[in-house]
């Protein structure tokens, strides 16, 4: 049966894009997913393949009972996420995070889009505003939004789009890496117990390795990125070490939850850690290591790393600008721009911040556009999940004075009320058991709304 349905287009395949597309077929609605690579590359990606992965290779965790980000890994899915059944299926080890082998992972992801029959994918750049007859657009185009693209909707809208740095962490090769000083092992050894390397550092190493990277040579900011603010969670290594001489000690280069077997009497003034890859186990990159450094300045102030003198760079850091709409003032509650209703925005794009995040909200606006073709209304998820609170924060919950890049956290979600928010004795819960109370309450309300949106699609 010839399907007479009007395609809905879709403009960036990174992760959003690709959800999007996934859900508006699965939903029975073809689909153009227009991307410009090859035809125009970026500063920051590396290949061609749809869904590449730019920074990390980590979902980040994995624990739905008792963190935001686990929780909406759980609540995608049950929503047939393609990202996270990819993902699934291309886990590295990486403790109680989700990790993936990157090639692996981009590669099944375009595969599945290839072999979708209602997905077409057109290679090639949308420099301004899509055409008047494509009557649905979402646009996906991420933190690396074209300058002509997003010219054109700062015009449309006569908003300046926002715009922060965002930084990538070098890889080295494992084999490169010197075992008579490293040694795997999980903080608190959780997940595998072993599935992160540690390279210690004493407190002379400590200090001489603050100063070089403080004073190694950073890239030069072109004249219309200075005054740009980074996002705070991806903060370049440099500029959390020009913070404070112990900033790095509480926070990536944290020596807490390790012992060296090595020298177990003796406690790390701080310590590195490296995050598998790939899926071979081949390459590890420095977790929280993000860097503004010249490439030449990196290799000397990384390889003065107890156990990385010889490391092999297989990537050097990198930084590139990304934007973001000032959303709670420009798109509605069904992540339309206000000022033309049939244009959508999906993924980083929105003010999301994190590759899952930016999944997520691909999924939400795909099946707001499917619904919409099918003249059927989609009801977002509650508040009280991951990702209501997140569409809540995009599409409201946020002051638009204020608003900034935000990963999913339970800072997002309503407060637990009445006796859900307490313990026994009748005291306020907190730290982990409140944790755990806003995923039980997140995980019962997804439930219940699934079950509600399938009785109402009857």
């Amino acid at each position: 049966m010839t399907n007479t349905l009007e395609p809905i287009h879709i403009v960036g395949g990174g992760l959003a894009g690709c959800e999007a597309a996934w859900q508006i077929a699965k939903a029975g609605v073809p689909v153009i997913l227009h991307e410009m690579r090859p035809v125009r590359t970026t500063d920051a990606h590396h290949t061609d393949t749809l869904a590449e992965l730019v920074c990390s290779n980590s979902f980040r965790s994995d624990d739905s009972d008792f963190n935001a980000v686990g929780l909406l890994h759980h609540e995608m899915r049950g929503l047939d996420s393609l990202i996270l059944q990819t993902g699934d299926t291309h886990k590295v080890p990486a403790g109680s995070a989700l990790a993936v082998d990157r090639d692996g992972f981009a590669e099944a992801v375009q595969s599945a889009i290839e072999n979708q029959p209602l997905i077409t994918i057109e290679r090639g750049e949308v420099d301004g505003l899509p055409p008047e007859d494509w009557s649905s657009v979402i646009i996906a185009t991420g933190p690396l939004t074209s300058q002509d693209l997003s010219g054109a909707i700062s015009s449309l809208t006569g908003e300046d789009s926002l715009a922060f740095f965002d930084a990538i962490a070098p890889i080295v090769t494992k084999d490169s890496i010197d075992f008579d000083k490293a040694w795997f092992q999980s903080r608190y050894d959780k997940g595998e117990g072993s599935d992160y390397i540690n390279c210690p550092m004493d407190e002379a190493q400590y200090n001489t390795f603050l100063d070089a990277l403080i004073k190694g040579e950073k890239t030069e900011f072109k004249e219309w990125e200075k005054g740009t603010p980074y996002f705070e969670g991806c903060l370049p290594i440099e500029v959390m070490a020009e913070r404070g001489r112990e900033t790095l000690r509480f926070g990536p280069m944290k020596p807490v939850g390790l012992t060296n077997p090595h020298d177990p009497q003796t406690k790390a003034w701080a310590i590195v850690q490296l995050r598998q890859d790939n899926a071979l186990g081949t390459l590890y990159n420095l977790v929280g290591f993000q860097t503004k450094l010249k490439y030449g300045a990196q290799k000397g102030v990384f390889q003065s790393i107890p156990g990385l003198e010889n490391a092999e760079f297989v990537r050097l850091g990198g930084i590139h600008r990304n934007t973001f709409l000032n959303s709670p003032r420009l798109l509605d509650e069904s992540f339309r721009l206000k000022a033309m209703p049939r244009l959508r925005f999906a993924g980083q794009i929105t003010g999301c911040e994190g590759y899952i995040e930016s999944a997520a909200v691909g999924l939400m606006v795909g099946r707001f556009a499917a619904a919409e073709r099918h003249d059927l209304v989609f009801a977002p998820p509650p508040p009280t999940t991951s990702m209501g609170a997140l569409y809540n924060h995009i599409t409201g919950g946020a002051r638009e004075e204020t608003y900034q890049p935000m990963n999913v956290n339970f800072g997002l979600f309503p407060d637990l009320e009445g006796e859900e928010g307490k313990r026994e004795n009748g005291r306020k819960l907190k730290g982990r058991d409140r944790k755990g109370a806003y995923s039980a309450r997140g995980k019962r309300d997804f439930i219940n709304w699934l079950e509600s949106t399938s009785q109402a699609a009857q």
